[in-house]
């Protein structure tokens, strides 16, 4: 692998660095949704909601203190500012909750994009510096200069592709989780909103 890595040439540094970036993210996503499924608690949703349809949002906003689960967490912004601007004060909220799970797709998007135009662009420079090694060479030896440089000029790309496809996974992965996050937030928003302002 090291071997490998050397006759890949100068451009297999950033695609060495795309890599470690793309590994590092995926592990701190990992946890990121292992952390989130320990915050969640559906039984303390249920009671807001309980106390919601009853009209007892004082309680229902007071039940949802303090709690780490995202959804209690944007219900009870919304209750405690309920009286001014109950959806913004919600939206603000779900926006804020939003912008943690979008952390580190950035970094995933760039690695399943950059990884294989890097190694394209490690084949196009191996290539030209085999083509210029071919006029020094003598007739008997072109071939073989020609066929070994185009051989290590591949190893870029395969690399390039290689962190792009290990990217990609996971990447529509926390993509798809994004969304089911946004909907479950929408769905529960508006679910308070219809509460409240039968409420009122």
């Amino acid at each position: 692998m090291l071997t490998w890595f050397i006759k890949g040439g100068p451009l297999m540094w950033p695609i060495l660095i795309c890599s470690i970036l793309t590994f590092a993210s995926v592990i701190e996503r990992i946890l990121f949704l292992i952390a989130e499924r320990r915050k969640s608690n559906s039984k303390l949703v249920q009671q807001i909601w309980g106390l919601a349809e009853h009209g007892r949002l004082d309680e229902a906003a007071k039940a949802a203190e303090g709690s780490e689960d995202s959804v209690a967490t944007v219900l009870r912004e919304g209750l405690v500012h309920r009286d001014t601007s109950l959806t913004d004060a919600m939206m603000e909220a779900a926006s804020a909750d939003l912008e943690r799970y979008n952390r580190g797709l950035v970094i995933l998007d760039t690695a399943v994009t950059l990884g294989p135009l890097l190694g394209l662009l490690g084949t196009v420079y191996g290539m030209m510096h085999s083509f210029g090694l071919v006029g020094a060479a003598d007739l008997a030896s072109q071939q073989k200069v020609i066929t070994g440089g185009i051989a290590e000029s591949l190893i870029t790309v395969s690399f390039g592709l290689v962190v792009a496809i290990v990217a990609i996974v996971p990447f529509n992965f926390l993509n798809s989780r994004l969304e089911n996050q946004r909907r479950k937030l929408e769905s529960a928003m508006t679910r308070m909103e219809i509460l409240v302002a039968k409420v009122k």
